[in-house]
């Protein structure tokens, strides 16, 4: 999961890069979700990599309007077998 903070006065920017330019998502990065606050100023989102590298990658398209925090997270069935420890 990508917590998006807004960098102050940058969310108009921000729309505006994303319509002309999309996601700018690098290959081996798939977005799945976003869910935005009504007050525009933060944005979750669920992406799925095998590669944190590649994450990294993409924030780096962005990171000049936005601060990020990365939050590794498993799915439910992911998250059951681990518990069990199943691979």
């Amino acid at each position: 999961m990508i917590i998006e903070n807004y960098k102050p006065g940058k969310t108009r920017e921000i729309y505006n890069r994303f319509n002309e330019k999309g996601r700018m998502l690098p290959v081996g990065v798939e977005f799945i979700d976003s869910w935005i606050e009504d007050n525009l100023q933060k944005c979750y989102q669920v992406v799925k990599s095998e590669s944190l590298e590649k994450i990294y990658e993409w924030i780096d398209n962005w990171n000049d309007l936005v601060n990020f925090e990365v939050i590794p997270v498993l799915n439910s069935s992911e998250a059951s077998n681990a518990a069990r420890g199943i691979n």
